[in-house]
């Protein structure tokens, strides 16, 4: 299996298990999961992943939950990683979160049936 395919599937099970959820909580999760490729781009790892912790909503600290184990990492281990890094350290990360936030926000419109711009 390629890491590709391990950052899918694990994106897969984890937005699957919360079909369950209620319609905004749903749309909290993948309204967020739509923006946090274009907040790494535009902010950068660190102040993106801290944006999306500092928003206080469940859905939000979930969906950072779900993100960290997909990329090898706690949620707290990702965030301390993502402001204390090399230079090298911190842009492979970056690459990692990106790759697997992509499928996060596939698998939330697929899975969960949120567009772009739901959980405002």
């Amino acid at each position: 299996m390629t890491r590709e395919q391990k950052r899918a599937q694990s994106a897969f099970e984890k937005v699957s298990r919360h079909l369950g959820r209620d319609i905004t909580w749903r749309d909290q999760y993948g309204g967020m999961a739509h923006k946090l490729p274009v907040l790494v781009r535009q902010a950068g790892l660190a102040q993106a992943l801290a944006f999306v912790e500092s928003r206080g909503k469940e859905a939000h600290k979930a969906l950072l939950d779900d993100l960290a184990q997909t990329v090898g990492f706690p949620k707290a281990d990702l965030l301390k990683r993502s402001r204390e890094a090399q230079l090298s350290e911190y842009l492979l990360l970056t690459r990692e979160v990106l790759a697997a936030a992509q499928w996060y926000k596939r698998f939330s419109q697929s899975v969960l049936d949120v567009e772009a711009g739901a959980g405002e």
